[in-house]
């Protein structure tokens, strides 16, 4: 169907939001290595699945277990359908069974990892529990006092969010196609969560929400900007996102939007790429999902 793909790239900031697996005492970011060695601490796609699930505040799919032993793994159960649950009609599905082919459902709402744009150089948090030790203490029981060593990182991180709009509420696997009027209600939602989103880490609420965000919906399903929106210097880099923009139906379909007072080229940012708030962008893309299902 034409103007099915909505796609939206996100610039937001972060402080340590997605750590991996413990080295001895330091628990570790997740990273990437670029050419010429510099790291990228980066949030997984998993991660941001899992807070956009929990804010959503829909009734979470249910689950149950497949195998015997140790094999067993946990997934959604047989009888968790997308009419239900609106968890996986975004994000997919599958159902493995013994003796038979899995039952799948590819993800309808693509996320990518959101990656910093600022390079990781080692900093570290020295943690102690000193506050419990000298309470034992003072009980008269000696104990050690053991320290943690946790990476940090505060930096701008960039994802991209894809939707097949047209797929959205349809499951040929149980022949279930929903009304166009809740298709558009499980979208409009999702966007809402994205323009709040956060995440809860090691006692800390981190803000998730768009400090820039620039997206449409289109002909193309193609995650248009994702490798165009750079942040350097604390500047967009506005001369890759024109280059996307000169497809003239692009541009035509692309609105864009920024929290002001954040990055040092604003001016620019609204001269040459007409943005306005990210409140007026969100609700320019439900605007456009209404009218898509309505016109379908």
């Amino acid at each position: 169907m034409k103007n099915s793909g909505l796609t939206s790239t996100i610039v937001m900031q972060a402080n340590s939001a997605n750590y991996g697996e413990s080295i001895g005492n330091v628990s570790s970011l997740k990273k990437l290595t670029r050419q010429g060695g510099n790291q990228y601490t980066y949030i997984s796609r998993q991660a941001l699945r899992y807070n956009i699930v929990e804010q959503l505040g829909e009734t979470f799919a249910t689950l149950g277990t497949e195998g015997s032993g140790d094999k067993k793994v946990i997934q959604f159960s047989k009888d968790a359908t997308i009419d239900k649950f609106p968890e996986i009609d975004l994000f997919g599905y599958m159902k493995t069974q013994e003796e038979t082919n899995a039952l799948t459902r590819s993800a309808k709402v693509r996320l990518s990892n959101a990656i910093s744009q600022e390079p990781y150089f080692g900093d570290i948090d020295f943690l102690t529990n000193k506050g419990l030790a000298d309470r034992m203490r003072n009980n008269g029981v000696d104990v050690n006092n053991n320290i943690a060593q946790s990476e940090i990182h505060e930096a701008y991180y960039t994802y991209t969010m894809t939707i097949d709009l047209d797929q959205i509420g349809i499951d040929d696997n149980y022949n279930i196609n929903l009304s166009n009027a809740e298709k558009s209600r499980r979208v409009k939602k999702l966007l809402d969560v994205i323009q709040y989103l956060y995440r809860d880490i090691r006692g800390r609420r981190e803000d998730l929400k768009p400090l820039f965000i620039i997206g449409g919906v289109y002909d193309l399903k193609n995650p248009l900007f994702e490798n165009a929106v750079r942040i350097k210097e604390n500047k967009v880099v506005v001369e890759s996102i024109n280059s996307v923009l000169e497809n003239k139906e692009i541009r035509d379909n692309t609105f864009v939007g920024m929290v002001p007072g954040i990055f040092e080229n604003d001016n620019e940012v609204r001269e040459k790429l007409g943005a306005t708030s990210i409140n007026s962008v969100i609700k320019s893309l439900q605007k456009k999902v209404s009218d898509y299902y309505e016109g379908n």
